[in-house]
């Protein structure tokens, strides 16, 4: 099928991201959304300069020095133990996301600049499983939010993606770039900051990925809100959840998506979406399904 494609989007190399000063301002930030009542600390009503925790407050909290503290704020993580990003991470509230976020930027891993800007490849076997989805629209995204292969039925969903330059396959690229995006999604807002904390996830594994420091630097001289965004230090993940659509062919579709990431390559995710059954958007997908790439020719994702 004309749908299924394999081949990474390319873009110009970019500087590398300053993990230090990722960390840096992630802790800080983190730290700024705490309010000594939300920890259990008296707040004695002092004047603060600063919105949320002073450093002494959360080295205490997580049992370091404010020293030691200070240094890891600063971006210096160099020998930092898992036991103390353990301890920052509760004191701090971290979630299991931003957990892992901390941990990517305060210990990196070694990662060969080879493997990173290798292809990114999707199985045969699950290429044809994605196939198979009559009408269940698919779609495997890899690094970046790049979207890799997918079936005919999220093409009559999303867009007719064959159609795109294999480096606008992307997600962040769309949904700030692309009007079109802007009205496809009810909660744009959500699918926005959706997408930039996914990337603020990948910046952390990956802060050498001259692509992402590419497209992190095009949208943020594109994108008034893709810069906000992106200065939150927000990450998320979300392994299923429900998307409003406004269709321009069918209308209103709500539909409930899972996110499966593949257990013999971290960096992709497989995503499927379904309508509650006997529901108006079932019916809605249904007659998409009918309608195969007439719906796409027709205009059915691209509104003008």
């Amino acid at each position: 099928m004309d749908e299924l494609r394999s081949q990474g989007p390319a873009s110009e190399p970019g500087l590398p991201l300053d993990r230090r000063a990722e960390l840096s301002e992630f802790l800080r930030t983190r730290r700024a959304r705490l309010k000594p009542e939300d920890v259990g600390l008296p707040d004695f009503g002092r004047h603060r300069r600063v919105p949320g925790l002073r450093r002494e407050e959360l080295a205490q909290l997580a049992g370091v020095s404010v020293a030691y503290y200070t240094r890891l704020e600063q971006g210096n993580g160099r020998n930092v133990s898992a036991e103390v990003l353990d301890a920052i991470a509760r004191a701090l509230r971290l979630t299991g996301a931003e957990h892992a976020h901390l941990t990517h930027l305060a210990k990196p891993k070694q990662h060969k600049k080879k493997q990173t800007a290798r292809p990114q490849q999707v199985r045969v076997a699950l290429r044809q499983l994605i196939d198979t989805f009559d009408s269940v629209p698919a779609y495997v995204v890899g690094r970046r939010s790049d979207i890799l292969v997918w079936n005919r039925m999220a093409a009559a969903v999303f867009g007719d993606w064959s159609e795109l330059p294999p480096q606008e396959r992307n997600w962040a690229r769309m949904v700030f770039l692309k009007p079109e995006y802007r009205e496809l999604f009810v909660e744009w807002d959500q699918k926005a900051s959706d997408i930039v904390s996914l990337l603020r996830m990948d910046a952390g594994c990956h802060p050498d990925d001259p692509r992402l420091s590419a497209l992190v630097g095009e949208l943020s001289v594109k994108s008034e809100e893709f810069r906000r965004l992106w200065a939150t230090h927000d990450v998320k993940e979300k392994s299923h959840g429900v998307k409003r659509l406004h269709h321009p062919l069918v209308g209103e579709l709500s539909l409930h998506f899972e996110s499966f990431r593949l257990v013999d390559d971290e960096e992709q995710s497989l995503l499927t979406y379904h309508a509650e059954p006997g529901s108006a958007s079932a019916e809605a997908l249904r007659l998409l399904a009918s309608w195969g790439t007439d719906a796409t020719r027709a205009g059915a994702t691209s509104p003008q």
